[in-house]
């Protein structure tokens, strides 16, 4: 490798490194829900998730969204927040056993999908090989005897793959306007989202409930660094990274909730879950792989005219 390429690659190295943190700590939400906030509210904790986080984003990046962004940023908000996380909470409700998370682990072949759609990036065989051992690897990791199946959630984990993989590849297609960084950006997704929950939240559960102070400091780790923090960064490595190569890193999060409950929680990690970790990751890093050279790329270099001669770009 010559010089130039490494010193071009390790820039996307750390890249990739720093937005892989974001699954990584996404992987905690099971246990800081079932230990810190209280039960049998997921639409009030999406809202504890979204909205504070977007408000205090907003504050800081001074910028609202205009023009064209309105909209953009509204449906960026509602694939990536407002829709995902309602249809994650009903599928890990309806399916128990980690079926959910199984569902959730189809995240990357969709974006092969949408790629193929809205970038016009062709999946190659390498990276639907990485997005089918994934899913089997998570499917080891999570998945138990008792599982049992129920077409609502089936549908609620699909659907909810489906909307943040679209997020994920639109959020790409789209950039951000001139001058705008991705934390404008994710302020504008993570309001956007949480003020479309909010209706959700009260007819679905009715008024909050009360909280207590391990309530909220629940609430303030996973607004701040689950969500306000790790969407930051997660909209930050979409900007710079192929959209597909995001999506795999999606992959770490039961890799991640599984290693939390074996380490914090007191349970148990089989053999069978082991190897499904080392699947997961072999699919992860397989999904990262750089596609061959292009056919434009191979094309013999066109002859250069005379300055005189070449006319000057219209812009």
């Amino acid at each position: 490798m010559s010089a130039a390429s490494r010193s071009g690659s390790a820039p996307h190295t750390a890249t990739l490194a720093l937005t892989a943190l974001t699954p990584l700590a996404w992987g905690s939400t099971y246990a800081v829900t079932t230990e810190f906030l209280p039960p049998d509210r997921p639409m009030f904790t999406a809202v504890m998730r979204a909205l504070p986080a977007g408000l205090a984003l907003l504050v800081i990046g001074r910028v609202l969204p205009r023009g064209v962004w309105i909209w953009r940023a509204a449906v960026l908000g509602v694939l990536n927040i407002g829709a995902f996380f309602p249809l994650l909470f009903l599928a890990a409700y309806r399916l128990p056993g980690g079926v959910a998370a199984v569902l959730g682990a189809v995240g990357p072949l969709f974006a092969l999908g949408f790629a193929a759609l809205l970038l016009a990036e062709r999946p190659t065989t390498r990276k639907v090989l990485a997005g089918v051992l994934g899913l089997v690897g998570v499917g080891l990791v999570v998945l138990r005897a008792e599982a049992r199946l129920d077409m609502v959630g089936v549908l609620a984990g699909l659907a909810g793959a489906a909307s943040m993989s679209a997020g994920t590849v639109l959020t790409k297609r789209w950039g951000r306007p001139e001058g705008v960084g991705a934390l404008a950006l994710t302020g504008w997704q993570l309001t956007a989202g949480g003020l479309l929950l909010v209706p959700v939240a009260l007819l679905i559960e009715g008024a909050p409930p009360a909280l207590s102070g391990e309530n909220l400091l629940g609430y303030a780790y996973l607004g701040i660094v689950g969500t306000a923090v790790g969407y930051w960064i997660w909209f930050r490595g979409i900007s710079r990274l192929p959209a597909t190569s995001v999506a795999f890193l999606a992959l770490l999060s039961p890799v991640s909730a599984a290693v939390i409950g074996w380490a914090a929680l007191g349970q148990s990690l089989s053999p069978i879950q082991l190897l499904g970790m080392i699947l997961a990751l072999g699919g992860t890093l397989l999904g990262q792989a750089p596609a061959g050279p292009s056919r434009r790329a191979a094309a013999p270099p066109q002859p250069v005219r005379p300055a005189a001669q070449t006319a000057s770009p219209s812009r």
